[in-house]
């Protein structure tokens, strides 16, 4: 037995479980296929500047969290915490921007941050992620939420909650910035969160201790001090969202793990969680382009855990299921039934047809075991007495119903009955 297991705080998804994962993750995914968005793979990982820059010095995965590694090269590289800023950094290399705009793109990978690990939180993880880069228009904020909240009524979830806020940008934050650390500068806080509040002062109201929240009542938000034009733009975010039929709660505490947020910001928490509620969420950040070293222009994007999510799946008892694994299962009893099962299976699956059959010497019990445990509807039974007669038992795995059939029919009654 081998002493080599998977990183703490790491985990395999196997079969059969993993077919509940990808019907998650596929799910997720669909409302922006149907959209148009366009779909991106970028590099696990990059160079750290690209995270340092993109995420912001200040945030607990820089400070903390990040997997950073010199290669051979003497390069400062990191396994991506999350997807954005890596998408951001293609978009600005291979000149996206010079195109039509907004440039919609998606993708889905693993991310990576150096967490205690407990339930819902993992040191790898998986997300599906959503940009519209180029264009501000709060019609587009407003797709970009509903999309995502399609994805979770699409895999029916019921008791996940949208938390909305805005966060202003560089017309009104630095004024209230001066509101916020005047009045953190009166409260008692140890000096790491000092230290904090002097980076960025809207972390502390992201705050989770319970001693740090209750000095937090009187604390001065970004919503009542926004400029005429963000508070043009979120009103007009607000009534395009109810045009889409997508409910929500004010959060003007709400601030994102990362720094590159500004205007419309928002999260999905779930109720049936615990304190891992959160299970997505996003934002407008119109500097993050400028900070790597492109055009100054906006984007809005999210991100969805899809491990999260499968978690919210299971806490509602919902049956999520992925597409029919294998559809017919062919038994065979003796070498030339087995030859024919060999042909019978590859054309099966040449047609479109998932299917497969048993491998090693079994007999008819243990073979029967193996098609049960297959998934298939139908089993195709073959042996020396059936090939002498010139037919083979096709048997219907949920009815236990079985009819003989000619094996010059044989594929196509397959093929017709399964795909029934």
């Amino acid at each position: 037995m081998s002493d080599l297991t998977a990183p703490k705080g790491t985990f395999d998804t196997l079969p059969p479980a993993s077919a509940q994962f990808r019907a998650v993750r596929d799910t997720l995914t669909a409302p922006l296929r149907r959209a148009g968005y366009g779909y991106v793979e970028t590099p696990v990982f990059e160079d750290t500047a690209v995270f340092a820059r993109g995420v912001g010095e200040s945030t607990d995965v820089v400070s903390k969290e990040m997997y950073t590694f010199t290669d051979r090269g003497g390069r400062s590289l990191t396994l991506r915490p999350e997807l954005t800023a890596g998408l951001m950094r293609a978009f600005i290399e291979h000149r996206l921007y010079s195109g039509a705009l907004p440039v919609k793109l998606w993708t889905v990978g693993s991310a990576f941050r150096y967490e205690r690990p407990q339930a819902g939180r993992y040191r790898h993880f998986t997300q599906v992620d959503c940009e519209a880069l180029g264009v501000d228009d709060p019609a587009l904020d407003a797709e970009v939420v509903a999309l995502a909240v399609q994805g979770f009524r699409d895999l029916g979830l019921a008791d996940f909650e949208l938390l909305l806020t805005s966060l202003g940008d560089s017309t009104c934050r630095p004024q209230y910035r001066e509101l916020l650390v005047d009045f953190l500068a009166k409260l008692d806080l140890d000096e790491e969160t000092r230290r904090r509040a002097e980076i960025n002062p809207l972390r502390v109201l992201d705050d989770k201790r319970p001693e740090v929240q209750a000095q937090l009542d009187d604390a001065p938000l970004m919503v009542d001090h926004l400029s005429d034009s963000t508070k043009a733009h979120y009103d007009a975010v607000r009534e395009y969202l109810t045009d889409l039929g997508v409910t929500w709660t004010e959060a003007p505490k709400l601030v994102r793990g990362l720094d590159y947020y500004t205007k419309t910001t928002f999260e999905f928490v779930h109720s049936g969680l615990g304190a891992q509620s959160a299970i997505g969420g996003g934002g407008r950040y119109d500097g993050l382009s400028a900070a790597l070293g492109g055009p100054d222009v906006s984007g809005i994007g999210y991100a969805v855990g899809v491990d999260r999510t499968l978690l919210a799946v299971q806490a509602e008892g919902l049956d999520v299921v992925a597409d029919a694994g294998v559809q017919a299962f062919v038994v065979p009893l003796g070498a030339e039934a087995k030859k024919l099962a060999v042909r019978l299976v590859g054309q099966l699956r040449q047609a479109g047809v998932s299917a497969d059959t048993v491998y090693g010497d079994r007999g008819l019990k243990g073979a029967m075991k193996a098609a049960d445990r297959s998934g298939a509807t139908h089993a195709v039974v073959v042996g020396d007495r059936d090939l002498a007669d010139g037919v083979a038992q096709l048997r219907d795995l949920r009815t236990g119903e079985q009819s003989a059939v000619p094996l010059a029919e044989l594929f196509e009654r397959v093929r017709a009955t399964v795909g029934a």
